[in-house]
């Protein structure tokens, strides 16, 4: 089935359509949320809020990129919106939910069976300091960072996601790893 015969289901509110559309992408949306704000349940949140906002907009969707794009921008608006609100209602500080007990599932602590107890001690500590580093960068390099080498997107789909350039994305995504290997540097030496 064509992309395009699929968005005008979607429009038509076909109930199957958009049962097939939360099967298709629900992973992706849940990981990009989750990678933006790093809290299993809020991620979760957000996913669901996603869907809600694209069977709204659905209408509005006018094909000038793929329908993955057009989510991507989406989630990563609301999971921006998100974040900047838990700051101002100024509740909680960032949480780093890769130590939490609960969250066993987390997708960056999915480990291998034959890894050592020290080995999986050790992707832990890096998994927290990468967080940590990334939690530092400036919103958009963070965004365009984790676009690109979490979420695997090209740099034309990040220029489609994040509204921007191709220049503006490469010098954010260069800047973003020059200021992740300096803060992970001073991280590590902190330990």
């Amino acid at each position: 089935m064509s992309e395009q015969f699929f968005i005008q289901r979607l429009k038509n509110r076909e109930e199957l359509a958009y049962r097939e559309l939360v099967s298709r992408y629900s992973d992706l949306v849940y990981s990009t949320a989750y990678a933006i704000v790093q809290n299993e349940l809020d991620a979760e949140d957000l996913t669901q809020e996603c869907f809600v906002e694209i069977t709204s907009a659905i209408y509005r969707f006018k094909g000038d990129s793929k329908l993955s794009t057009w989510m991507y921008r989406i989630v990563t608006n609301l999971s921006l919106y998100h974040l900047r609100s838990k700051k101002r209602k100024k509740r909680f500080g960032f949480l780093f939910s890769i130590d939490d007990d609960e969250n066993k599932s987390n997708p960056i602590n999915t480990l291998k069976n034959n890894d050592s107890p020290d080995q999986v001690l050790e992707q832990k500590e890096n998994s927290k300091l990468l967080f940590k580093a990334l939690n530092q960068l400036p919103e958009n390099q963070r965004i365009a960072f984790i676009l690109h080498n979490m979420e695997q997107q090209s740099y034309k789909e990040i220029c489609d996601i994040m509204e921007l350039s191709l220049s503006a994305v490469e010098s954010l995504i260069f800047r973003a790893k020059q200021n992740l290997r300096k803060q992970l540097e001073e991280l590590y030496y902190e330990k």
